[in-house]
């Protein structure tokens, strides 16, 4: 067996495979099909201040290689977390993370607060693609400087290791990349779904009750491996890959350019099994190069 343990700012992975928030529930409902002690992490599902019922449906809708959501950060919020979920959670040998989303700056800072507490929680993923409300409606992680806005108050609230989940719905990756960390951010995730819709043509209506969602799957991976690249040689902090990884060749790729660790999404609903043969294929893979370690590859794409 080859070395795969990675570092993420502070936070020690076993491996450098984890599970994508909005595509593993709250993780313990996939115990029957693999032993979650063997992902590097998890991050769970969305999780707000207050509980959000989400959109109405239809709110998924399946695309050539992919798949289009909509769901609306639908959870029961952060104190029901705390009391309910993170009780089942908390004993795994991995790491926990929770995707922290928000409405406001203010809704950020005070569910981050509330993670710290919870003491087998070491990491907050920071999901900067939901709209201010303040602001008019327009996603916080669409310029440097409204990003920059809301990583700086969290960050000010929050010690542990603070992760932001990038959108790919921008010009210039790197320019967000950049604000988020010269505000304290230990590590970026990249990318969050791109904006797609999808038409039925016989009723001449669009397929989602919100007419455009977030598209995920097969189809983004070479979108996502280009920012991944672009981030990784534009920032110092480590750089978390993701975005239509659907085998360990795929998850190779990502590290290649550069990721650190990658996030297995909208394979899972294909195979929830997948995250597991993922790390053995990584490990076939080092095996096949000659390599020891994992950290031989990262960032060695010969570009």
């Amino acid at each position: 067996m080859a070395e795969l343990n990675v570092e993420i700012g502070t936070l020690k992975l076993k491996n450098p495979v984890m599970t994508a928030s909005g595509t593993f529930g709250y993780g313990y409902e996939f115990s029957d099909f693999i032993d979650l002690n063997k992902l590097g992490g998890f991050i769970v599902k969305g999780t707000t201040l207050n509980p959000r019922e989400g959109n109405p449906y239809p709110r998924m809708a399946e695309v050539p290689m992919g798949m289009l959501n909509a769901v609306g950060l639908q959870n029961k919020g952060i104190k029901y977390f705390s009391e309910n979920i993170y009780p089942k959670v908390k004993d795994f040998d991995t790491n926990v993370i929770v995707n922290v989303s928000g409405s406001t700056i203010e809704d950020y800072v005070e569910t981050a607060c509330k993670c710290s507490l919870l003491d087998n929680i070491n990491a907050i993923e920071l999901n900067i693609s939901c709209p201010n409300v303040k602001e008019g409606g327009m996603a916080f992680g669409t310029s440097p400087a409204s990003a920059a806005k809301v990583v700086k108050a969290v960050r000010a609230a929050y010690k542990k290791t603070l992760i932001v989940k990038l959108s790919p719905n921008v010009t210039d990756i790197t320019e967000i990349a950049k604000a988020v960390e010269g505000e304290g951010a230990d590590s970026v995730s990249l990318i969050n779904t791109l904006l797609g819709m999808a038409v039925n043509a016989e009723k001449r209506t669009p397929i989602l009750s919100t007419v455009t969602g977030g598209m995920s799957g097969a189809a983004v991976k070479p979108i996502a491996l280009r920012m991944v690249w672009q981030v990784f040689n534009s920032v110092k902090i480590p750089v978390i890959g993701l975005g239509g990884i659907m085998n360990a060749i795929d998850a190779v790729e990502f590290l290649l350019c550069g990721a650190s660790a990658v996030q297995i999404g909208t394979a899972n609903f294909i195979d929830p099994s997948i995250t597991i043969k993922i790390i053995d294929g990584i490990n076939d893979y080092l095996e096949r190069q000659g390599c020891s370690s994992v950290k031989e590859i990262i960032g060695s794409l010969k570009a």
